[in-house]
Order: structure tokens, then sequence, then C-alpha cells
């Protein structure tokens, strides 16, 4: 009954976006010119889309049979199938957003209305947003209702036999997997496709020309359009769905270690984490109807401030409700210091340390507070300056959300053990639907101001999409937060579920003094400067390649004048060609490490491997963040005539470009790729880790 319930509201968030879906495309698309451009837009996301996909499905297909072949038999099928789920919401989502980018430029134009027009954004926004529960949690309840539950007992081999396991937890790893494999490859191949695209057109436009952002003159205008959905929409799409899918899975497996004997008390912690994942995808729902539904306001920010509120306060309240029937009458572990009432409050902790961590992003990146608005100050004196004060930004912007995530993990621990760290992160996960869709709104607001640019509109047209805009950019640096925050919870989470696999003791134990633990975990802390290094060297060869390509345009007759139109599909082939050339070697890191390092020396080495990587990632994700989303705002401080005598093409404002060109690689391809890194890495060794046991060279 309860299951059919939590289905019953994934068919209800499915509806939703078809609903949306169907009331977007009835939404005119403007004149010609927008038609066309948005028509380039969506058939270059498609094509990129269609030419990743080719290389996903092979690297997908041959882990597939690698898993079948020595792990269980059916694992290849639940890894495909996580992988489908996975590209199921990317690609949703991705095509609402082309869906409605020209529809909130057409919408700002007809009605002049700031708030109806916030409304056609939000909703764009929702269609990818409510996909990620959606089917992050329709894969993992059928799996998990087709497998019967976690079978204790339950003992297969694969194909072939080199060890024995657990098939239906193997099943649920391998679903996580695949998640995490299509995320990975659609966060790093889209990453360098947009800040390739992003930073070429910065250097070429504003820094050697003069030309205003978006300027249909420059030929990798559109290919930056573009890039804002394969990467801000399709990637962080995957990447949300698998933290979820991942916390989870985490819970399930830990429920699996504590396990002491007592069945109902074992059904109790596994159906938990299914309630208040279902219960907050229904409350996503409800808050986002508010926006979409209510007479619109010509206050976007509060709007979508509300949608947040509303999905936290709703799943709180019903996270409650469920932790008292579903524990009020089971013996409880020794470690539920709160009786029934502890999961609760660990969701809790959970739930208000993402609107906490959020509303520290937004102090540190919007240009309503003092970091941004000094960091613009700073752009009088020059690029150094720049520079140097982002990055202080940027490194001060760590320990307020690390505390916060410390203090929680702390919290939840102490009150309900292991299981409550897990509860945790599903608690800040519960309503992703809403802060994707929200973080969504970003792009969608970009792209809108963009087409207005390069179609000429009236400068009535674009106030009203420059002010959805600069709410998106606070959106989109707060879901940056958002999502490196629910990645420490969930790597976390991983990692104690990990060593409790393998761990005799119900509170599982690493041995820090342990000579493997300790050399894994400084391989694992370099293993992150490496990753980072290898994403920031691709995107900028790919900004090379198209700033060039773009001064080449620019130089033949007509273009630069804006009698002839550029060759945008140049500029799109080649960041499509980059972006799929450089895909593979960083993706694969975080497959191989763990592999390699646990068949040589164990499992406790990468343990150590898990834990190295998690300590330094966490705070390099969330400095390159921030410092990135300030080094925007600033620029777009001193773009809004905010910066007195210092407007559009001063030197001040060529400082800000400077730092803004190098804050897109920190913000939009590292930062986001790295809590990826640290979950892929965390789920491979949970799924190996019987195979780290028994086979270990050292």
């Amino acid at each position: 009954m309860i299951y059919a319930c939590i289905f019953a509201v994934i068919v209800m968030a499915l509806i939703f976006i078809g609903v949306d879906f169907i009331r977007l495309n009835k939404l005119g698309e403007g004149n010609d010119r927008m038609k066309n451009i948005a028509s380039i837009i969506r058939k270059g996301a498609d094509q990129f889309m269609v030419t990743e996909y080719k290389k996903i499905v092979i690297t997908v297909a041959i882990v597939a049979v690698m898993l079948s072949l020595f792990i269980e038999r059916f694992a290849g099928i639940t890894f495909i199938l996580g992988a489908c789920m996975s590209s199921a919401a990317c690609v949703i989502g991705m095509k609402g957003a082309t869906l409605a980018n020209v529809r909130v430029t057409n919408h700002a134009r007809e009605t002049k209305s700031l708030g109806k027009t916030n409304q056609v954004a939000t909703m764009g926004g929702s269609i990818g947003g409510l996909s990620v529960p959606a089917f992050g949690l329709l894969g993992l309840i059928a799996l998990y209702l087709i497998i019967g539950g976690i079978n204790l007992e339950a003992k297969s081999t694969g194909i072939i036999p080199l060890l024995n396991c657990n098939p239906t937890i193997i099943y649920l790893s391998t679903y996580s997997l695949g998640c995490s494999l299509v995320a990975m490859f659609n966060r790093v191949a889209g990453g360098n496709f947009t800040k390739g695209a992003d930073i070429g057109s910065d250097i070429s436009s504003k820094v050697r020309h003069n030309m205003p952002e978006d300027d249909a003159r420059m030929p990798s205008t559109i290919a930056d359009f573009i890039g804002d959905n394969v990467n801000d929409i399709a990637g962080n799409c995957s990447d949300l769905l698998e933290s979820f899918v991942a916390t989870i899975v985490a819970s399930l497996l830990i429920a699996v270690s504590i396990h002491n004997g007592d069945q109902g008390l074992f059904n109790a912690t596994c159906l938990f984490p299914f309630i208040l994942a279902g219960g907050g995808l229904l409350s996503c729902i409800i808050g986002l109807a508010y926006v979409l539904l209510h007479k619109p306001t010509d206050k976007p920010s509060h709007e979508l401030n509300m949608a947040t509120y509303i999905s936290a306060a709703l799943v709180a309240i019903g996270g409650g409700l469920a932790s008292y029937f579903i524990f009020k009458d089971q013996a409880l572990y020794s470690s539920f210091r709160l009786g029934w009432a502890s999961p609760w409050v660990s969701a809790l902790l959970g739930i208000v340390s993402g609107v906490a961590i959020g509303k520290i992003t937004e102090y540190f990146t919007d240009t309503k507070h003092k970091p941004v608005r000094s960091l613009a100050q700073m752009a009088t004196e020059g690029e150094a300056f720049v520079v140097t004060k982002g990055d202080a930004i940027g490194s001060k912007s760590c320990l307020p959300p690390i505390i916060i995530i410390g203090i929680s993990l702390l919290a939840s621990g102490l009150l309900c053990g292991i299981y409550g760290i897990a509860i945790a992160s599903l608690g800040m996960l519960s309503f992703v639907g809403t802060t994707v869709s929200i973080d969504a709104f970003g792009p969608i607001a970009d792209n809108a101001g963009g087409i207005a640019e390069s179609c000429h509109l009236d400068e009535s047209v674009r106030e009203i999409t420059d002010q959805l805009d600069a709410v998106g950019n606070t959106t989109a640096a707060i879901g940056k937060g958002f999502a490196i925050g629910s990645a420490a919870f969930a790597t976390v989470s991983l990692i104690f579920a990990y060593v409790g696999s393998y761990s005799t003791a119900i509170e599982p134990v690493l041995n820090i003094a342990s000579f493997a633990v300790i050399a894994g975990a400084i391989i694992g802390g370099a293993l992150i400067e490496f990753f980072s290094a290898l994403l920031t060297d691709n995107t900028i060869k790919a900004a090379y390649l198209m700033a060039d390509e773009n001064e080449r345009q620019l130089s033949e007759p007509g273009v630069l004048e804006g009698t002839k139109d550029p060759d945008y599909l140049t500029c799109i082939r080649i960041s499509t060609e980059q972006a799929l050339r450089h895909m593979l070697a960083p993706s694969l890191l975080a497959l191989f490490i763990p592999v390699i390092g646990g068949l040589l020396f164990g499992v406790e080495f990468v343990g150590g491997l898990l834990i190295g990587a998690t300590i330094v990632a966490i705070p390099r994700a969330i400095f390159m963040g921030n410092s990135g989303g300030a080094f925007d705002n600033a620029k777009k401080y001193v773009e809004g005539g905010l910066l007195k005598g210092h407007g559009k093409g001063s030197a001040a404002h060529k400082a800000t470009v400077v730092g803004d060109t190098i804050g897109d690689t920190r913000k939009d391809v590292v930062g986001v790729a790295l809590d990826i890194f640290i979950k892929t890495m965390s789920t491979v060794a949970n799924t190996l880790a019987p195979v780290f046991m028994s086979i270990h060279l050292f």
C-alpha cells in the first residue's frame, strides 16, 4: 500500500511534467529571427546529446558486461537501468529548457510583465527539476519491488564465478553506479562544451572588440547558448539525480550493516528512506504549483524562495509523521537517542543544512552583499586585484558551509548513529525537485536574455530578461552550493556504507592509523588536484580554439559590420568535438582508480582513498563555485552601472571580465564535477567491496 502511494506520487510528477510541456508548447516563439535562433539552439543541443550518447552507450555496455561476468549475472541490467533513468531526466530537462528559453523572451516581449515571464521560466525549469526525483525514484523503487526487497541471506555469483555476493545489495549498488557514470560523463562533457564557447566568446567580444554580451555578430554566441543547456540543465539533472539515488541506496546499505536480527526494525529502516523521498517529491509538486498557479507578482526572487520554503516545510512535517508511525512500535537501536523521532530529527538537520548552505552561498555570490561589491570595487585597480580578492572570497566562503556540514554530521550521528547520517543526507535532497527547478531557472533566463540581445529586441524586453537573469545567477550559484553540500553528505553516507560492508562491528570502523589508509588518503587528496587540473586544461584548450575561430570569422567582410551572419554551426561543431574528445579520460578516473587501488591494496586502502578525496574535494569545490560566482556577479555589478564612473567597456569592466573568465572554468567545469567525482568513486567502492575483500595483491 505504501509503495503504491509512492508510485502514485511519481505518476503525479510525470503528469505535472507533461502538462508543463503542453502549456509551454502552446506559447508563441516570436518573430522569424527568434524562431531561427531558438531552432539552432535546440538542434545543436540535441545533436550534442546524440553524439555524446554514442560514446556513453558503448562505455555503459562494456561496464555492464563486466559486472554481469564477474560480479553478479544480472548486475549489468540494473546498471543499465540506472544509466537509463539518469539519461531520461537529463534529456527531458534539457528539452524543457530549450523549449522554454525563446518563449520566455517572447512572453516578455508580448506581456511586458516580469511576473508572468517569471512563471514561464519557472515552468521550463520545473520540467527538469521534477524529472530528477521522479525518474530516480521510479527506477529504484521498481527495482526494489522486483527483487522483493533486501534478502540478507541471498547468495549469487557472476557468469564467471569469482566470489559469492548478496545479489539484492549488488543490484542497488549497480543501479546507483549507472546513475553516477552517466552524471560524470554529462558534467565533464557539458562543462567543457559550454565554457570553451563562453570563454572564447568573452575574450573575443568584450576584451578584444568591445562588443556587448550575446552579440549576434560573435560566431560562438549560439554555441554558448547551447552550452547552458547541455551543462547547467542536462548535466545538473544527472548530477542531482545521482546524489538523490546514492543517498537512498546508502540508507539501505547502512540498514543492512546495522541489522541486529530484528526483521521488523530492519524493514522499518528500509521503508523510511522511500517514504521520505516520496513525500519530498509530493512537497516539490505543491511548492512549484504555488509559483505556477497563483497570481504572479513582480518579485521573482520572492516567488522562488517561497517554492523552496513550502517544499522544505511540507517534507519536514511529512517526515515527522512518517517517522512516528514507522518507528513508534519498534524496539529501536541503542543509537536512536530520541526514540522514534531520531530519524526525523536527522532529516530535519539535513533540510535545515540545505537551506542554510544556500543562504551562505547567496551571501558570498550575490550583488546585494558585501563580498561581491568589494570585489567590484577592486576592479578599478586592475585584473590582479580582482583575481586576488576573488580568491580570498572563495577561500573565506569555505568555512561556514563546512561547519554546517560538520555540525549536522555530528548531531545526526550522535542522535541516530550512522543511519542518521544517511537520513540527514536524504533530508537535504528530499526537496531536490524544487532546488533543481530553481537552479534550471538561471540558464533559461540567461538564454532568454541572449536571444533578446541577438534578435535586437526592444530595450524593455531586455530589462525584463536581465532582471530574471540576475535572479538566475543567484539561484544557479545557490544550486551549485546545494549540489556540493548534498554531495558531501551523500559521500560520507556512502563511505560509512562501504566500511560497514566489510566491518564486523555494528558501528563500522576504519583504522586511520593504518599505513594503507593513510597512503590511500594522501593519494586521494592528490587525485582531486590532478582531476581539477585535467578539466581546466581541457577547457582552456577548447576556449583557445574557439577564440581563434571567432577572430577568423570576424575578419571576414560583413560579419563585424553586421551585414552578414557568422557561421554559428562551425563553432558548435568545434565545441562538440572538443568536449567529447576530452570526456573519457577524466570520467574514467573515478571508475578505475578505486578498482586498481582495491585490487592492489585491499579495502582499507580504498577507504583511505575515499576519505582523502572527500576531505580535499569539498572545500575545493566550494572555493571553485563561490569564487566563480563572485567573479561573475562582480562583472554584472559593473555592467549594471552600479560602480559609479565605471560602466561597460571601461578598464574596470574589462578587469571583471578577466575575473569572470577565470571563474567560468571554476564554477561551471571543475566545481560541479568534483562532487560527482567523489560520489562515483564511493559508489564504485560500495559495488566492488566484496571483490576487494577477497582479491587483492598486497
